[in-house]
C-alpha cells in the first residue's frame, strides 16, 4: 500500500471515530427543555418465546342429567351448562394484546360417565341414534372424552351407538382398554374415534390428551369382550412418551379411575404429565369465595397438587357431576411446555338459573334436547302402577348398609321373576335372590302414595337382566353371602329374598381378588336359613347338603361388584330388573304395597349381632 493510500484510510478511521464519539455524547446529554424524547421501541417476544396460557374447561359424571339437578331444578341442566361453557370459552380466548394474538387458548374435556341408565336415557333409547345425550354433548363442543364405567352399562353396542351419533367426530380416549374384541367398537377405533391418546390443536399449539379407565371396569359394568388392561401407570406413561417423541410438550391426562385419590396415587408414578382431570368420584373441589350449588360442600381445594416422578408439581382437578358445574383450570405454560402456575381464577363455575350468576338456557339445546326429554319423563310420571301404604326407603346410605323395605321389594321381584320363568328356560326354581345395594339408585325415600312407572326407572335404572345361576355349592353360596356383608356401606352390600341371615360385623370380612377368588375367608355369616327352613349355615359353619340356585341380576352373575360367582354358568330369563320390579308390583302385589308385607326398617332378613 502507498503512503498516500495509507493516509487516506487513516483519515477515514479518524472521521468514523469522531462520528461515533459525537453520537455517544448526544445520547448522554440531557434533553433540551421542552423537547419530546421518543421512547426506544422494544418488539414483543416472538410467540414461541412468550409461553402459553391454556384454559381447561372440564366436567365428569354428567350421567344423563340433561334437564336439571334432580335435587334442585334451579341449577344444572345441559341447556344452562352449554351457556356457561360458551361464555367461558369466549372469555378464555380473549388475548388482551394485539402483538401476541395466539398466546391464549381453551380446550373442553370430559372425564367420563357421559351417560347413565335411567328415565332420561330411556328416552334416548326410545328415540334411537343419535341419542339425546349425544346431541347434547355434540352441541356443547368437546375436544375429547374419557371412557367411564357407565358407558358400558348397556354393553359395548350401545356405547358404539352413542359415539356413532356425533356429527363432529370427537375422540374417546383410554390407554388401557382394548376394544378389538367388540366389532362395533373396533370399527370406531379403526376410524380414530376410540384412541389411546389424541392431540388437540388450539391457537397454533398442540396439546396431548391421554385417557384412562378404571381397571375395575369388569366388576362394575358390562364391557363384554373389551379387554381391561390393568397396568394403568405403564400404559399411560407409554402414551405420554409417544406424544413427547412427537414434540408435544403440553400433556393432559383425563381419567375415570372412580376416585380422585386414585389419581393422586397415579401422578407420582408418571413423568411428563402436566395436568390431570379426574372422574368417577363426583367430588367437589373449590376454594373460598367460589359460588356453590346450595347443599354442596367442597372436599378439597381446587386444584390439589401432587409431584410427578420427574419432580414437577402436577395440578389435579375434578368436579361434582350432573352438569352442575363447569370446571375451569387456567394454566400458564413456559416456552418449554412446563407449568409455571395456575391462575387464581381457576375453580368450579356453577351452572345456575338464579341470581347472582343466573344464565339463560341455550335455545337450541332446549329445543333439541331438554324439551323432548322432559316430555318423555312426564309421560312416565303420569302412569300410576300402584299405591304404597308405607314409605319405601331407597336412600343410598341405607340400602348400602342394612336391610330396607325397598331392598326387600327389589329382591322379591327378582326371586319371583326367576321362579315364574324357570320352566320356559329349563331352569330349576331359584332358592334365594341377591340384590346389590348399589343397584338401587333412586337415593331417596319414596313417600307412601302413588307409585309410577317413573319411580321404577329411578329405582332400577340399569340394563340388568334377571338371571339364575344353578347348582351353586353351599360353600360358594356362603361366600356370596359373606361378600354381601364384607363392605358395609359399599355398593356390594346385599338385599335378600328367600333367605334370612345373621352376621357379626366385628368378625373378619371376606376378601376376594379380581377373579372372585377368596383370598381371605370371611367369618361374618353366623346363620343362613332359606324361607322353607333349610339351614345353609349354622354357627358360622356350612351345613352339608345339596347345592342351591341363586337368582339376581346378570351383572352380579358375571362377577359384578366383586361377587364370587367365578364364571359359574348362568342363564338370563329375558326380563330387565326394572321391568321385573314393575311386573311384580302390578301382578304379584295387585298394585298394593302394604305395611304388613314391607314394614319400615325391613322384616329381619338381615340381622347384625349385637
Amino acid at each position: 500500500m502507498s503512503s498516500t493510500a495509507h493516509v487516506g484510510v487513516t483519515k477515514k478511521r479518524v472521521a468514523l471515530a469522531a462520528l461515533a464519539l459525537s453520537l455517544l455524547v448526544a445520547l448522554m446529554a440531557p434533553p433540551v427543555a421542552g423537547a419530546r424524547v421518543k421512547p426506544a421501541h422494544h418488539p414483543p417476544k416472538p410467540p414461541e418465546l412468550a409461553g402459553f396460557t391454556l384454559t381447561i374447561l372440564h366436567n365428569n359424571d354428567g350421567e344423563s342429567q340433561l334437564v336439571s339437578a334432580p335435587e334442585n331444578p334451579d341449577y344444572g341442566g345441559i341447556a344452562r351448562f352449554k351457556t356457561v361453557a360458551d361464555r367461558l370459552k369466549a372469555t378464555a380466548r380473549k388475548t388482551g394484546s394485539r402483538h401476541i394474538p395466539r398466546r391464549r387458548g381453551v380446550v373442553m374435556l370430559s372425564s367420563g360417565d357421559n351417560f347413565l341408565a335411567g328415565p332420561e336415557f330411556n328416552s334416548s333409547l326410545e328415540r334411537g341414534v343419535p341419542f339425546y345425550d349425544t346431541t347434547a354433548l355434540d352441541l356443547v363442543g368437546y375436544d375429547a372424552f374419557a371412557i367411564g364405567n357407565h358407558e358400558f352399562d348397556f354393553g359395548p353396542d350401545v356405547l358404539a351407538d352413542f359415539i356413532d351419533g356425533f356429527i363432529r367426530p370427537v375422540p374417546f380416549v383410554s390407554a388401557n382398554l382394548d376394544v378389538s374384541g367388540e366389532p362395533a367398537l373396533d370399527t370406531l377405533a379403526g376410524e380414530g374415534r376410540i384412541v389411546r391418546s389424541t392431540v388437540v390443536h388450539e391457537r397454533g399449539e398442540r396439546i396431548g390428551v391421554v385417557g384412562a379407565t378404571t381397571p375395575d371396569l369388569e366388576l362394575v359394568s358390562s364391557p363384554r369382550r373389551v379387554e381391561v388392561l390393568q397396568d394403568v401407570a405403564g400404559l399411560v406413561q407409554a402414551q405420554i412418551d409417544r406424544l413427547r417423541r412427537r414434540g408435544i410438550n403440553k400433556i393432559i391426562l383425563i381419567s375415570h379411575l372412580q376416585d380422585i385419590e386414585e389419581d393422586r396415587a397415579l401422578v407420582p408414578m408418571l413423568r411428563g404429565v402436566d395436568v390431570t382431570i379426574a372422574g368417577g368420584g363426583d367430588e367437589l373441589l373449590a376454594n373460598e369465595g367460589d359460588l356453590l350449588v346450595p347443599g354442596d360442600e367442597a372436599v378439597l381445594p381446587y386444584p390439589v397438587v401432587e409431584q410427578s416422578a420427574g419432580g414437577r408439581d402436577v395440578p389435579i382437578v375434578t368436579t361434582a357431576g350432573g352438569y352442575r358445574y363447569v370446571g375451569r383450570l387456567v394454566v400458564d405454560f413456559d416456552r418449554r411446555g412446563r407449568v409455571r402456575n395456575t391462575r387464581r381464577i381457576s375453580g368450579p363455575v356453577r351452572v345456575s338459573g338464579v341470581a347472582p350468576d343466573a344464565v339463560e338456557p341455550d335455545a337450541k339445546m332446549l329445543r333439541l334436547v331438554t324439551e323432548p326429554v322432559t316430555a318423555a319423563i312426564a309421560e312416565l310420571d303420569q302412569n300410576v302402577i300402584a299405591h304404597s301404604e308405607v314409605d319405601l326407603d331407597g336412600r343410598r346410605e341405607e340400602v348400602r348398609s342394612r336391610e330396607t323395605n325397598l331392598g326387600n321389594l327389589m329382591a322379591d321381584s327378582q326371586l319371583s321373576t326367576a321362579r315364574q320363568r324357570a320352566d320356559e328356560f329349563g331352569l330349576p326354581a331359584a332358592n334365594f335372590a341377591i340384590q346389590n345395594g348399589g343397584g338401587i339408585r333412586n337415593e331417596a325415600v319414596i313417600p307412601a302414595g302413588a307409585i309410577t312407572e317413573l319411580d321404577t326407572f329411578d329405582i332400577a335404572p340399569f340394563p340388568n337382566f334377571i338371571a339364575v345361576t344353578p347348582d351353586v355349592p353351599r360353600e360358594q353360596a356362603k361366600q356370596l353371602l359373606e361378600h354381601g356383608v364384607a363392605a358395609i356401606g359399599g355398593g356390594q352390600t346385599a338385599q335378600l329374598a328367600g333367605i334370612s341371615i345373621v352376621y357379626d360385623p366385628s368378625r373378619t370380612a371376606q376378601v376376594v381378588d379380581l377373579e372372585g377368588n377368596v383370598t381371605t375367608p370371611g367369618e361374618r355369616i353366623r346363620q343362613a336359613v332359606l324361607d322353607d327352613g333349610t339351614v345353609l349355615v349354622d354357627d358360622g359353619e356350612v351345613v352339608d347338603g345339596p347345592s342351591v340356585n341363586v337368582a339376581g341380576s346378570d351383572f352380579l352373575a358375571r362377577g359384578g361388584d366383586g361377587y364370587p360367582f367365578r364364571g359359574a354358568p348362568f342363564t338370563s330369563v329375558g326380563v330387565a330388573y326394572q321391568q321385573a320390579l314393575a311386573n311384580f308390583i302390578i301382578d304379584d302385589l295387585d298394585g298394593r304395597i302394604t305395611a304388613a308385607d314391607y314394614p319400615e326398617g325391613g322384616e329381619g332378613r338381615i340381622t347384625p349381632t349385637d
